[in-house]
């Protein structure tokens, strides 16, 4: 089983997400509407791999991306974006 973090601050889309994710059995995902929620959640817990929306308000995924990196080097980070450019 992977533990798996999904930041996206479109809460309708973390849901339907975490669903779709978990229906293998083999991911257990969390969920953090924010960047901000997401560090306080990798601070509680850890994940082995985080997947973050692009265009988020204050921290976006991006920046999401360096500060994940200054402490978990070598965690996979996959970023997406659902806007067509």
């Amino acid at each position: 089983m992977f533990n798996v973090l999904y930041v996206d601050d479109e809460s309708g889309l973390l849901e339907i997400a975490q669903a779709f994710l978990e229906m293998s059995g083999d991911l257990l995902v969390d969920t953090a509407i924010s960047a901000q929620e997401a560090e306080g959640r990798m601070e509680e817990k850890q994940y082995d791999a985080i997947i973050s929306d692009y265009q988020m308000p204050d921290i976006d995924g991006l920046d999401f991306l360096k500060i994940v990196r200054l402490k978990h080097r070598d965690m996979p980070f996959i970023l997406f974006s659902g806007k067509s450019r």
